[in-house]
Parts: C-alpha cells; structure tokens; sequence
C-alpha cells in the first residue's frame, strides 16, 4: 500500500498553498483562484491555526451577506483540522476524508506543515497504484509481459480533462 509520504513529493510548495489570518478573504479567494486551488492553509509564524476553503467562503461569508473585501480570512476559516502524517496509508487518507467530511489534509511531520493534500491527490495515486496492480496480475496471470507503457494512466486522463 503506498503511503502519504511517495506521493508529498508531487504537492506544491506550501507558501503557495497558505494565507495569513489576517489577510482578507478576497485575497484568499485570489490565491486560491491563481493557483487553482480548493484551499488554503492559515499559516501563522509556521503555525497552522486552521484552513480556508471554498465551502467556508460560500457558508461563512456569501450566505451571511459578509464582504469579502473587509472580512478577514480567521473569521471564515475551519479551526478543526485534520491531519495526517507522511507513514499513513492513502486508504487510511481517504476514509478519514470520508468521515470526517473534509477534502484537503495537511501533512505535518516533526510539528510542522509538509504538505497539503487534496482529495484528488490521494484518489490519483490510488487510481495509479490500483492500475498497476492490475497490470502486474493480468502479466501474471497471462505470462504476458508486453510492455503496455503506451496506454495513458487513467489519474492522467482525469488530470488532463481537468486543466480543459
């Protein structure tokens, strides 16, 4: 089983990923449309105090008639987070998103922030990892071992229909 700590190296740079929570939500809601992003970590001094994400701005600022050129981003940010550390598996990942109802978790290893994983970072890799199993047991099974790097990744296919 493939673990957090294979696929962090794919995530972004964590600057990229985090706000201050004294920045305005419009601020956040710039970045997060820059980087193409669901959510942001609320960094403060390398601290995380909580995430910003689409469903905070739409519950805590848009459907309360708030502004979000005023509203700083600690007044819509989530404080209960859910982290992960690098050893968990990605089905342990992907059912702690399940249950607890989140799409992102950071990854925090040694008391700081690693990584910010999204739910499609964790279904991609086991979208790959489960194709490759199923290539290594049809060879097995047929003794086949034609090389079949030609057909595209089906996480590839979902990758690439998403940047449309």
């Amino acid at each position: 089983m493939e673990s957090v700590k294979n696929i962090i190296r794919r995530c972004q740079d964590i600057s990229a990923q985090s706000i201050s929570p004294i920045e305005t939500v419009q601020t956040a809601l710039k970045k997060m449309a820059d980087y193409d992003l669901g959510a942001l970590l609320v960094m403060e001094h390398s601290q995380l105090v909580g995430i910003f994400s689409e469903r905070d701005y739409a519950r805590k600022i848009l459907l309360r008639g708030k502004s979000s050129l005023t509203t700083p981003v600690y007044e819509a940010m989530s404080t209960e987070i859910v982290c992960v550390t690098p050893d968990y598996d990605l089905d342990e990942c992907l059912a702690l998103m399940s249950a607890c109802h989140v799409r992102h978790l950071p990854v925090i290893e040694n008391e700081r922030v690693v990584a910010f994983l999204g739910i499609e970072d964790v279904s991609f890799a086991l979208i790959d990892e489960n194709e490759f199993l199923i290539e290594e047991l049809t060879t097995y099974i047929t003794g086949s071992h034609e090389n079949k790097s030609h057909i595209p990744k089906l996480s590839n296919v979902f990758e690439a229909s998403s940047t449309l």
